[in-house]
């Protein structure tokens, strides 16, 4: 039996799988991070990822302290006003706009938004360059035996890794969190999600907006601009069958249909790459430790696309847990560092995952007196400045104090 020993073992390599593998390879741990599947780093290949990821002030933070920030500052659109645009209430005042200004918090934008291949691409070299950090891909986990010291993981190609801790960052299907028998809980909401990149005529002005009628928001995130054109990342989302027509649609037809759901906002909106459908659900795990084992990112929580809560989210779990590890780096992985972990990351969880799940139903409404309630209660928090503002700083991860 081939044996291999590490600090942690790192299972998945997507985008907080490997910003976990650098985070803590950069803090002197030794990392191995594996996944089944190699990043894809290229715009324009099969496979590509056509999202894209807003960090958001505090995952930011831990990017630099990660050691990435430096690879992605230069590729990333700023975020400094968040819009909502409520076109559920349409008459003589026309659609409700109401922007959220990150000037009324200091300085800083509200967040970075950059394409999620790039992110991919830039990982992975860090990865690559990183002392402290094995990276192997085209190999995944199967069997995970834990006991008070050390925990012992069977690889896909027949080796064992023992390691003080696990780190399951391996999607909403965990192989991790199935080997450790904890349960999740999974809501399905008949949605899917569009994801593709548009340019447009009028420039976006650092501007993020989510188009709100029914069937789901409709949001476009600025990005550096393409070819001379202003350009912006697109997540719509619709009901199932909408969403798998919306799809199949030619060019011409899918481009005047998405500029029609866009209010026009930025004009014309034009078709800058390929389209990619994605599932729409809201899942918890019960637990998100085990024994030598913490769940992070879709393993631990997964949430629709609204507010830019859901890598977001994945990075404070990274953060914390990297916090605890460089206070107590002999406990590493221990009984101890795993409660406070849960402690710290569990209620925050549930209550995200809450008021996401609302906002998405509130967002899904087709009936025209639930659109109006919707664009009405937009109104009042938008008129009482400090909700407004603890409500900014919740989004932002903070403690939502004014």
């Amino acid at each position: 039996m081939s044996m291999i020993h590490t600090d942690i073992l790192v299972s998945g390599g997507g985008i907080a799988g490997m910003a976990a593998a650098a985070a803590f390879g950069r803090a002197g741990f030794s990392v191995i991070c594996v996944d089944p599947a190699p990043p894809v780093t290229e715009r324009e290949a099969a496979g590509a990822d056509m999202r894209s990821t807003a960090f958001l002030q505090p995952a930011q933070g831990f990017l630099a302290r990660a050691g990435l920030w430096e690879r992605l500052a230069g590729d990333a659109a700023l975020l400094r006003v968040m819009r909502i645009l409520d076109a559920g209430r349409e008459g003589a005042r026309g659609p409700v706009q109401r922007d959220f200004d990150a000037g009324e918090l200091g300085g800083l934008p509200f967040g970075w938004n950059l394409p999620n291949w790039l992110l991919r691409r830039e990982f992975a070299a860090a990865l690559k360059n990183s002392a402290s950090v094995t990276h192997e891909t085209g190999v995944g986990t199967r069997t995970l035996l834990t006991r008070e010291g050390e925990a012992t993981v069977g690889l896909s190609d027949g080796r064992f890794v023992r390691a003080r801790l696990v780190i399951a960052a391996d999607g909403r299907g965990s192989p991790m969190r199935a080997a450790a028998g904890i349960k999740a809980r999974t809501i399905r909401y008949g949605q899917r999600a569009l994801a593709f990149t548009v340019t447009h005529p009028t420039p976006h002005e650092n501007v993020s907006t989510e188009v709100h009628l029914s069937g789901g928001p409709f949001t476009l995130v600025p990005l550096p601009d393409r070819d001379g054109r202003p350009a912006s990342a697109v997540v719509w989302m619709e009901r199932g069958p909408e969403a798998e027509r919306l799809a199949a649609l030619e060019t011409t037809a899918f481009e005047a249909e998405a500029t029609a759901r866009s209010c026009e906002i930025l004009g014309p909106l034009t078709l800058a790459s390929r389209r990619s459908v994605w599932p729409i659900i809201s899942q918890v795990a019960e637990e998100i430790t085990g024994e030598r084992l913490a769940l992070v990112a879709e393993a631990a929580h997964v949430v629709p696309p609204i507010g830019a809560q859901g890598l977001n989210m994945s990075l404070a779990d990274l953060d914390t847990l990297l916090t605890l590890a460089e206070a107590r780096p002999e406990g590493l992985g221990d009984a101890a560092m795993l409660a406070a972990y849960s402690r710290a990351r569990l209620p925050d969880i549930r209550r995200r995952i809450a008021g996401i799940d609302m906002l998405n139903r509130a967002s899904m409404a087709t009936p025209e007196p639930l659109r109006a309630a919707r664009a009405f209660v937009l109104d009042r928090v938008f008129e009482i400045s400090p909700l407004r503002r603890r409500l900014m700083r919740l989004g932002l991860g903070a403690s939502g104090r004014d």
